[in-house]
């Protein structure tokens, strides 16, 4: 396990004693830089890599170029309007740095730098809470996407992907929708013996039949309307490499048996064409479904369902892995605090534990939307979602118990002997039915609580009446 925070810093300084002042810190903070001394250099890393922060001279050479930005925080923040920069200025140059924070600088530092200057910054817009990297896969753009957590669960489907991924056997990823299917193929190709070949996606959902025949097996010219080239494939681009069948259940029948005769024979022909075209790729592919049952049902081939199910490998849902809530969080507030402009220190104890009541249907990718959400629109150090009713609202809605209370914050004028049975019932459902440990917490004797279940009628509630 790792904790690394991969995030990427430009510098764009031709002093050099400013470089290590800055290269320094980012390494002692596990962060990357890279360093640009000229306009053409610059540009150059924009185009090719993903950025989290520039640091850009005030004094920088532009370059005359006329395919060169005159004006490079224009450039900037033209075509990179969220990527958070801060100008370097002589201590002297109030000029300059007015100017830069009119172009839309978000801070400006004095030079001579000192250390402590730049910590701070990176503090405000690059923090690095720490997190387990269970495994980082480096994607076909550069980034790099790590996959956060360490529970059982999430490591055992890291562990059998990294055991399987160097074979060649076909493999099937299930899980519910926004848990990492994505990732975790990305991880199989990155481990794989076909590294250095392609990892080619084909969104099954995102296409009706005929589109899915001519994205994979691609088309000869004239052989429909609007055909008006040779396109080739995702299947034959994918040759000496992996191909991605993202939610492979969506796709028709007739899909499927053309599917699993082009992966049984290895071969092919584009549609309107008459040549066998020969290819060599490793399958990969998701679903979202019960694939046993759609098998049965008939609404998925068998043949096809055994083919690609080499090997399982199931990504848990969110709820099945609820101690790696925190660490997630942490992750996405790293993400979202330069857009927010927010220094997150805690998060709020009464928010954690919504989340960790709540059922999460959309998983990580929802609970990354709701961290941003949280960041936006919330103040101060704490991240907190309690003074944001709409939010509060959503995840206090299917929290998946039959008697789980709705959590509220607006206790003026509720009568006391409801708040106090609703505190027991969320106590006893915290702690599964055990009266015992729901006593020890709500500070009450064994007897006091079961004299307070019966009182408050509590035992209709199946949570109420577990065993101790």
């Amino acid at each position: 396990m790792n904790s690394d925070v991969f995030y990427q810093v430009l510098i764009l300084e031709s002093d050099s004693r400013q470089v290590r002042e800055i290269l320094a810190v980012l390494a002692r903070r596990n962060l990357r830089g890279a360093v640009a001394t000229t306009a053409r250099a610059a540009r150059t890393f924009l185009e090719q890599s993903r950025w989290h922060l520039v640091f850009v001279s005030g004094d920088f050479p532009l370059g005359t170029d006329a395919g060169q930005a005159s004006n490079l925080l224009s450039l900037l923040r033209s075509e990179h309007p969220e990527l958070p920069v801060v100008m370097l200025c002589a201590a002297d140059a109030s000029r300059a740095a007015v100017a830069g924070l009119r172009a839309g600088c978000a801070d400006v530092l004095d030079k001579p730098l000192v250390p402590a200057a730049v910590e701070a910054v990176l503090d405000r817009w690059l923090p690095n809470h720490k997190a387990h990297v269970a495994a980082t896969v480096q994607g076909q753009d550069g980034r790099h996407c790590p996959i956060i957590g360490h529970s059982d669960a999430l490591l055992r489907a890291v562990r059998m992907a990294e055991t399987v991924a160097p074979t060649a056997a076909p493999i099937l990823i299930t899980g519910p929708s926004g848990t990492g299917k994505e990732l975790l193929a990305g991880l199989i190709h990155a481990r794989s013996k076909r590294a250095d070949g392609p990892l080619v996606q084909v969104n099954c959902a995102a296409l009706n039949e005929s589109l899915l025949e001519s994205e994979l097996f691609g088309h000869e010219k004239g052989a429909f309307t609007g055909a008006l080239v040779c396109h080739k494939g995702r299947l034959e681009r994918a040759h000496g490499g992996t191909l991605f069948l993202d939610e492979i259940t969506e796709t028709p029948p007739g899909f499927q048996a053309k599917l699993l005769r082009a992966l049984e024979q290895m071969q092919f022909e584009r549609v309107g064409g008459r040549e066998n075209i020969r290819v060599n790729v490793r399958v990969v592919s998701t679903t979202n479904q019960d694939m046993l049952r759609l098998v049965h049902t008939g609404a998925f081939r068998a043949d096809l369902y055994y083919r690609l199910c080499g090997v399982r490998v199931d990504m848990p849902a969110l709820a099945e892995r609820k101690e790696d809530l925190p660490e997630l969080i942490w992750w996405f507030v790293n993400e979202f605090a330069g857009e927010a402009g927010r220094i997150i220190t805690e998060i709020d104890s009464r928010t954690l534990d919504i989340f960790e009541a709540y059922v999460w249907p959309g998983n990580i990718r929802q609970l990354r939307n709701v961290v941003r959400t949280a960041m936006i629109l919330g103040s101060g150090s704490t991240l907190s979602i309690l003074h944001t009713p709409w939010l509060l609202r959503e995840l206090q809605t299917d929290i998946g118990v039959a008697d789980a209370p709705q959590a509220t914050f607006d206790l003026a004028g509720r009568p006391l002997a409801e708040l106090e049975r609703q505190a027991i019932v969320a106590t006893l459902h915290r702690e599964e039915g055990n009266r015992t440990r729901a006593a020890r917490v709500l500070g009450i004797s064994d007897r006091t609580l079961r004299d307070k279940v019966k009182k408050y009628n509590c035992a209709e509630s199946p949570i109420a009446i577990g065993a101790d």
